[in-house]
């Protein structure tokens, strides 16, 4: 399985770096990163770079597509070079993902029409106007089209994927590689369980 992850101008680091962790580990599975160009690209606290390895034209059949989110994606939705690899490489693809605002990614190449989807709360009330049902869900799996909420919720998206690819006991194997086993010493990782000061405060935060 070869999954292709776009990087573009101030993407969230988690977003590309969790799943990627997590299908990297996996047998048979190869990752790359692609862009624009190769080379590095700043992600959206400005103090990250990560490098694409490879083009959009480099890479136009993967199996898997990970679209990740970020501040930059809604300068990144008028970026036909990547809303067009999207929606050419869709055509092929296994599986097309996204994690948090990338969901708008996949709503530009005119993939959610329809669909059931997700992302950051920040951004859900977005999805309706690509023709999408927007839904609270962690991921959200409609056909090939799997969305993911915000940031580390791509995580458990890709363990979902590899589930479905390479069954339960090589997920359960990653998953155990990783140690991901969340004990949070906060329960204030949704939505629906935060305070108005506290959505307040998240949402500055976001800027």
């Amino acid at each position: 399985m070869h999954v292709a992850i776009p990087l573009y101008d101030r993407f969230t680091a988690l977003d590309a770096v969790g799943p990627y962790t997590v299908l990297a580990f996996a047998p048979g599975w190869t990752v790359t990163f692609v862009a624009s160009e190769p080379g590095p690209v700043v992600d959206d606290r400005g103090s990250l770079s990560m490098a694409a390895t490879a083009s959009y034209e480099e890479v136009p059949r993967p199996d898997v597509i990970v679209v990740p989110g970020g501040i930059g994606t809604f300068d990144a939705l008028g970026d036909e070079a990547l809303v067009g690899w999207i929606r050419e490489a869709d055509a092929h693809t296994r599986w097309t993902t996204s994690v948090c605002s990338g969901s708008l990614l996949l709503g530009a190449a005119g993939l959610l029409r329809g669909r059931r989807a997700t992302s950051h709360w920040a951004v859900t009330g977005f999805l309706a106007g690509a023709g999408a049902e927007a839904v609270t869900e962690r991921v959200v799996a409609d056909g090939k089209i799997v969305t993911a909420a915000g940031v580390s919720a791509g995580i458990d998206m890709a363990l979902d994927l590899l589930g479905r690819a390479s069954g339960a006991d090589t997920a359960e194997a990653v998953q155990l590689v990783i140690e991901y086993d969340p004990a949070p010493p906060y329960d204030a990782g949704a939505i629906a369980k935060a305070s108005e000061g506290l959505r307040e405060r998240a949402a500055a935060l976001l800027g």
